[in-house]
């Protein structure tokens, strides 16, 4: 049985290992990523997928400012490649898009696979006016708003705004990415 629950400090490195898994060594580069690091997740939206005391899923969303409006950014979404399309990732999914609602959020972004996200209600036409601060492939952000007209009128380029994180709360994997980067 898996159990999805908040994601506890004791989760990192499971999470880190699954990411790696999952993403490889190259998800550092991404422009996503410059959004999340060195930030810790939104309040209550980091989810851990657990069965028999294995983290076998993970989600979390980000504060970020959506030119002018506040939003989350979803990411990433991650799943054991050994229970891969039996539905968890749908079901982290609407986990963290409820708990989102229900938190009070209007509006989540995220870059992926347009047909996947299309279930869910995300749509490229809410994020037509938004950027990504570096490279991006626009056809693949897209945006979903919790609450209608959230991203009304929202122009420019994402800015993160969420809570900085202390030091020793960014994983040993993403310090030792951006050491070789450097």
């Amino acid at each position: 049985m898996i159990a999805i629950r908040t994601e506890h400090a004791a989760d990192v490195a499971q999470r880190e290992r699954l990411l790696d898994t999952c993403f490889g060594p190259n998800r550092f580069a991404k422009t996503s990523e410059r959004l999340r690091e060195g930030r810790l997740p939104a309040r209550g939206l980091a989810f851990s997928a657990m069965r028999g005391g294995r983290l076998v899923g993970t989600v979390r969303l980000w504060n970020v400012d959506a030119g002018g409006r506040p939003a989350l950014l979803l990411g990433p979404l991650a799943v054991d490649p050994a229970i891969q399309r039996q539905g968890l990732g749908s079901v982290l999914m609407q986990a963290a898009l409820g708990r989102a609602e229900a938190l009070g959020h209007g509006a989540v972004l995220l870059v992926g696979d347009a047909p996947y996200y299309a279930r869910f209600g995300f749509e490229g036409a809410l994020a037509a006016d938004l950027a990504m601060p570096g490279p991006f492939e626009r056809a693949r952000f897209l945006g979903l708003e919790l609450r209608a007209g959230a991203l009304a009128g929202a122009a420019g380029i994402l800015r993160a705004t969420g809570v900085p994180a202390p030091e020793e709360a960014v994983p040993d994997s993403a310090a030792a990415a951006r050491r070789r980067a450097a």
